[in-house]
């Protein structure tokens, strides 16, 4: 029996597909574009390798796009077909498990699977990171942070993963609030491992959610090795860095980082549009005329409206859809948003609630009915966590949310809204909370005169 570099047992018979598993984990976790290649090398050499078809499954659903669940349903096939024609190990097993309960609608199910391998195998990192992941999808922050520290104890100085699993825990310490912990754990996960785009990021958003952006900077441009061998997290990355320069007031360089980084390639994958739209949308609320740059955006979402993948990604081609003003593909996107409350499972949940009033507010802030906005995003605000993404990356929403209330005149709700989100920053004020609390104190200044 052979084991990975996650100390697991693996099913593959040669030293070579070895390898290229091993690869596959430590590109995986460290999100570069290599994983695929290994991949399927390993399919290539084992097509009988369940684990390796459930994978494939499992990392086309996270990429949030219709047309990558059939790609899942066809692993899935394989995975099973490997599975009855042959003895799969308990963690292969339950990883064609997770991918069934996955396609089946049952995300939190999928997790389940991974949390039983975990309950065997602490030291399983891979199945760690994919728990991380669709935790992630899900919005569960405290199901990130109590996951990544139950395997902790089993990822010692030895463990040739320790670095990614730091990572992972300082992502899970920043969405829970612990911000110094996230930073200490974060900074010792890169000295283990410095390719880690992930952890690198996690400290990003301690020093977003804290109101630190010199920190945040320094960090991403003094540790490109963390994330210039990266797929399209890359991107990711360059958008940190565009807001940090936003909260340090530097607009043009916001909009520059766009254009030569953030947009430089124009895909359709949904973190990218949604990393582009957000950016656009906030520099818009600042005051920055953005062009035509809403017309490409528009293009790629016009396209995705009956998707009903991911609320998140869905709310972020809304966003596109209103930037650049296609009244057609906005109600296409409000009807399917109403079927797909309307049917039973885990996804649907959220297309309901806050799915379908978000939708609706971030419409009608676009049209200028700014009462109305005001009124269905702070409905959807609750949930907002559900639809899965960061603080920081679901705090585009609260930011229309809070301009739509100043431009409504709903200046004591809007300011409940403001109090509530610095809050969850620490009680750190960054440039926006500055900024709008400096609006209200004006308005209500005015009128006493």
């Amino acid at each position: 029996m052979m084991y990975d570099i996650c100390n697991c047992p693996v099913s593959l018979t040669d030293p070579e597909a070895l390898d290229h598993w091993n690869g596959m984990i430590r590109a995986f976790l460290a999100h570069s574009t290599a994983t695929p290649t290994h991949l399927a090398a390993v399919l290539a050499s084992h097509p009988d390798f369940a684990m390796g078809h459930a994978a494939r499954g499992l990392f086309s659903l996270m990429l949030g796009r219709a047309e990558m669940v059939q790609t899942a349903k066809e692993a899935a096939v394989a995975a099973r077909e490997a599975c009855a024609n042959s003895r799969p190990s308990f963690r292969e097993a339950a990883w064609t498990r997770a991918l069934d309960h996955w396609l089946e609608g049952r995300p939190s199910k999928a997790v389940a699977a991974m949390e039983g391998v975990l309950t065997r195998h602490p030291e399983d990192t891979l199945s760690a990171k994919v728990s991380h992941a669709i935790r992630f999808v899900l919005g569960d922050a405290s199901g990130m942070r109590s996951s990544i520290e139950w395997v902790l104890a089993a990822h010692g100085d030895d463990h040739a993963c320790r670095g990614y699993v730091l990572g992972c825990h300082a992502f899970a310490l920043e969405e829970t609030g612990a911000y110094d912990q996230a930073e200490a754990a974060g900074r010792e996960g890169l000295l283990l491992a410095p390719d880690d785009a992930w952890g690198l990021h996690a400290i990003t958003h301690v020093y977003d959610m804290t109101a630190r952006p010199d920190l945040g900077i320094d960090l991403i441009e003094s540790h490109t090795s963390a994330w210039d061998h990266c797929n399209n997290f890359r991107y990711h990355v360059w958008w940190h860095k565009a807001l940090l320069h936003m909260d340090r007031g530097q607009l043009d360089v916001a909009l520059g980082l766009y254009d030569a980084q953030i947009r430089a390639d124009k895909t359709d994958d949904y973190r990218d549009i949604s990393n582009a739209t957000s950016l656009l949308i906030r520099l818009e609320l600042e005051g920055v005329d953005v062009g035509p740059r809403w017309e490409e955006l528009a293009d790629l979402a016009q396209k995705r409206t009956d998707d009903g993948c991911v609320v998140f990604a869905d709310l972020h081609y809304m966003l596109a859809l209103t930037g650049a003003d296609r009244p057609d593909a906005k109600a296409a996107m409000t009807r399917r948003f109403a079927r797909d409350a309307a049917k039973p499972g885990e996804m649907p949940q959220r297309y309901a609630d806050p799915g379908c009033a978000a939708l609706s507010g971030l419409n009608a802030f676009a049209e200028g009915r700014y009462d109305a906005a005001f009124a269905d995003l702070t409905a959807a605000r609750p949930a907002m966590q559900t639809i899965g993404g960061s603080h920081a990356q679901r705090d585009v929403f609260e930011r229309i949310t809070i301009d739509a209330g100043l431009r409504a005149g709903r200046y004591e709700q809007a300011e409940a809204v403001i109090l509530d989100r610095l809050a969850r920053r620490a009680g750190r004020e960054d440039r926006f909370t500055t900024t709008r609390l400096a609006t209200i104190h004006e308005a209500r200044r005015i009128p006493a005169q």
